[in-house]
């Protein structure tokens, strides 16, 4: 049944221009498609990122969407920081430096998209 299946995330936001600039421009995605009500798909890696229009938007306070990066991370929180990206820290998760939470050999990374969406970056021990 779904255990064989493809899954994609979905995230709501309040202004579809405005979320298409943020994922495309400062995240990097792939647009590979939009339909005609202006619901936006992204490629990110083998999986999809679905965005849509609500007027819920970022009424999420849990991970929307969550990155497995392995070794890139530094990489990948140093251009997001450079576009401007601002990152959570949970002073309860590890030690935080250089916008990274370091615990249990795990790099951990949060940030919110313009509607407040929480979005998730990671890189486990190994």
């Amino acid at each position: 049944m779904l255990k064989d299946r493809n899954s994609s995330a979905i995230v709501a936001v309040s202004d579809i221009a405005r979320a298409r600039r943020f994922y495309s421009d400062v995240l990097g995605l792939e647009l590979a498609e939009e339909d005609m009500d202006g619901v936006l798909v992204f490629r990110t890696g083998a999986t999809h990122l679905v965005v849509y229009r609500s007027d819920a938007a970022g009424t999420n306070r849990a991970n929307a969407v969550v990155w497995e990066v392995e070794d890139e991370i530094e990489a990948i929180v140093a251009d997001l920081a450079a576009k401007g990206v601002v990152f959570e820290h949970y002073p309860e998760i590890g030690e935080f430096r250089d916008n990274i939470h370091h615990t249990g050999g795990m790099k951990l990374v949060w940030f919110r998209d313009p509607d407040d969406n929480i979005l998730h970056v990671n890189q486990m021990p190994g």
